[in-house]
């Protein structure tokens, strides 16, 4: 597809789209926000779980780099 054909392509999609209200542009910021909690809350797990496993193996420093994602893995295996 050559620019020509990109830029048509791109002016009528641009042409069909409308300016949503109000109530709709809130509905997206509350979805996108809970998507950032979903994936913060996610990451946070994790991350908490990870320090609590090498807190408990007692391994730390550079072997908790290769001991703790072994673990880690195994441990939310078995929970999924």
């Amino acid at each position: 597809m050559n620019l020509g054909r990109a830029l048509t392509a791109t002016w009528r999609t641009l042409k069909l789209t409308r300016k949503s209200d109000r109530e709709e542009f809130f509905l997206y910021i509350k979805l996108v926000l809970l998507g950032f909690g979903i994936v913060g809350a996610i990451g946070f797990v994790i991350y908490f779980l990870a320090s609590e496993i090498e807190l408990l193996s007692g391994v730390s420093g550079a072997n908790a780099a290769g001991a703790t994602p072994a673990i880690l893995f195994h441990l939310l295996s078995s929970v999924l």
